[in-house]
């Protein structure tokens, strides 16, 4: 496994594997890998015949009292991690490899980033766009492998590939839970063993949602606050939102049309989740 810190070399590592016929996979990470992170990686190996996995936590989606500098960088072993699974190429990038001095250019979805995470999260999709856009012309990759848990991020990202013509195939991989239900996050880490159990009610309103749906509730309000009624009933859980959407456009839905995307954030303690599953109308 090679460990690229500069763009130059990246380029020339999927450039000489692309004139070898080979196929280019991507998996875009902020490092404190855990299996969420690897089930991509996997995906990737299985369709793909090079696999570049990026780490770089990115301070253009992080807010001026959000959680930078305590974000977790565990390195040494992320990179253990993905020898083990067979990845051909890291690329870490320091922040001025990617962002030098002089750069102020930024790649902004409208509309959609200022929906979900993006209310309480102002300039956070504006981030991950620019960076997600750069590792794209970076390592030139033919499919991107995301994971479902980041589900705005996704839908996000899918838009700015069709706009601006990306040839990059998006895969969304379904996500990685704890076996508690807890959906597997690098901010869990940040949690306490009580707060562990108390992040679980994310879990739980969802299931509560997907249960009232499938015995025939039909009516959107009343399914968003079924699973409202489950975060109150936690009183260490601040509500954020938990809204059903388009899973494509994230626009709030008045009626069940095709598939659903219901979305939860909240707060335990000084830890934001966030969490979501699909509906599908029969």
């Amino acid at each position: 496994m090679k460990i690229s810190p500069t763009i130059q070399e990246t380029h020339a590592v999927v450039r000489a594997a692309r004139r070898a016929g080979k196929s280019i996979g991507l998996v875009p990470t902020m490092g404190a890998l855990h299996e969420g992170h690897l089930s991509l990686v996997r995906a990737a190996k299985a369709q793909t015949d090079l696999v570049v996995v990026s780490i770089f936590v990115n301070p253009l989606q992080f807010g001026p009292q959000e959680d930078l500098a305590k974000y977790p960088r565990t390195f040494e072993r992320d990179c253990d991690l993905l020898e083990r699974e067979g990845v051909h190429l890291v690329f870490a990038p320091s922040t001025a490899e990617m962002y030098p001095p002089g750069a102020i250019t930024l790649v902004e979805v409208k509309g959609l980033t200022d929906r979900l995470d993006g209310v309480s999260r102002p300039g956070h999709f504006r981030g991950v766009t620019t960076v997600v856009s750069k590792l794209f012309h970076i390592a030139e990759p033919d499919k991107a492998f995301l994971g479902q848990k980041d589900s705005a991020q996704s839908a996000i990202i899918r838009k700015m590939v069709k706009d601006l013509n990306f040839p990059v195939e998006i895969v969304v991989c379904p996500i990685v839970r704890e076996a508690d239900g807890l959906a597997m996050s690098s901010r869990n880490a940040y949690l306490n063993a009580d707060e562990h159990q108390q992040g679980l009610v994310l879990s739980r309103a969802l299931q509560k949602v997907q249960q009232v749906f499938e015995a025939g509730e039909r009516d959107l309000e009343r399914l968003a606050a079924a699973g409202k009624k489950v975060v109150a009933a936690e009183p260490a859980a601040r509500l954020e939102y938990l809204s059903v959407v388009h899973p494509d456009t994230l626009e709030p839905l008045q009626q069940p049309v095709g598939p659903m995307l219901v979305a939860v954030a909240a707060w335990i303690g000084s830890t934001r989740l966030i969490d979501n599953v699909i509906l599908q109308p029969r």
